[in-house]
């Protein structure tokens, strides 16, 4: 009995530190660098940005590891978007007044804008090929 909860609690232990291993690794996952086409709104630009055309706003934070892997999509989409439809990011924590006036409970959060207002939300990681297909159906 004695060597059995012994080996139970190592094996325990060995889970815990991979758990630990890797969340450690996953947080210190550097940000992809963004595509030269995607927006970086901020209080100051926020309103003039979304006000003309269809834009895709993805509200995000560094610590998100969701916003992380949201990251590289938002490049290819970029890159592959159609007509006058932009792609912009908003750091949640650095605008908290704009995710609070536009209700971003959670992240990463994609809402779509056209001529300044909300037609479409998404929340959680999304595909490209569904990011595209919202962004030319409107």
């Amino acid at each position: 009995m004695n060597t059995t909860l012994i080996i139970v609690f190592a094996g325990l232990g060995v889970f815990v530190y991979y758990i630990y291993y890797q969340y450690k690794k996953m947080k210190n996952t550097p940000l992809a660098a963004d595509n030269d086409k995607i927006l970086h709104l901020n209080v100051t630009n926020f309103q003039k940005e979304i006000n003309k055309g269809l834009v895709l706003v993805d509200f995000w934070a560094d610590w998100c590891m969701p916003c992380k892997m949201l990251a590289p999509i938002l490049n290819e989409t970029a890159n592959e978007i159609t007509g006058s439809a932009k792609i912009g990011k908003l750091n949640v924590d650095e605008c908290q007044i704009i995710a609070t006036k536009y209700n971003v409970r959670s992240i990463p959060t994609m809402i779509l804008f056209k001529d300044g207002k909300e037609i479409d939300r998404f929340v959680g990681v999304k595909q490209k090929d569904f990011l595209l297909k919202k962004l030319n159906e409107k």
